[in-house]
């Protein structure tokens, strides 16, 4: 098994603090971004931050879908880390300066990718078809949080 990795990011015109904070906060501003290839969204536990675990369903293709459960950290500074129960994947989303006003977010998934032919094709496609999507949540989120 390969390790499969799709990274995206994107500038959004609001300070740091203020794009982490919404980021973080899984029971409003992250919610209203969701693209709709998420459904079924809940946040079982917490809602800010760290200590937060948040369910939902990810559509990543019209025949793929994964059951995500997420248990959310903080360990350093403008870093979320979601840690998914169900399965290898673990998304990081890292939020620093990118000048006056500024800000840029960083979301990078990594997980365990199929051997095999399947495995090539996920590792071959899967990385584009998901920074698509979270390039459509941070369209979203950066209209939100630039309100």
């Amino acid at each position: 098994m390969a390790q499969v990795e799709a990274t995206t990011e994107r500038i959004v015109a609001a300070d740091a603090e203020t794009v982490f904070d919404a980021l973080a906060d899984y029971s409003g501003t992250r919610a209203t971004a969701l693209p709709e290839q998420f459904s079924e969204y809940e946040v079982r536990e917490g809602g800010d931050g760290e200590g937060t675990l948040v369910h939902w369903k990810l559509r990543a293709t019209s025949k793929r879908v994964r059951d995500c459960l997420l248990e959310v950290t903080e360990p350093t500074d403008g870093e979320l880390v979601e840690t998914d129960r169900n399965s290898s994947m673990v998304t990081t989303w890292r939020v620093t300066p990118a000048g006056e006003g500024k800000s840029r977010v960083v979301v990078t998934s990594v997980w365990n990718g199929a051997g095999g032919i399947g495995g090539f094709f996920e590792r071959t496609f899967a990385p584009k078809g998901l920074a698509r999507i979270y390039d459509a949540f941070l369209d979203r989120f950066a209209a939100e949080v630039e309100k």
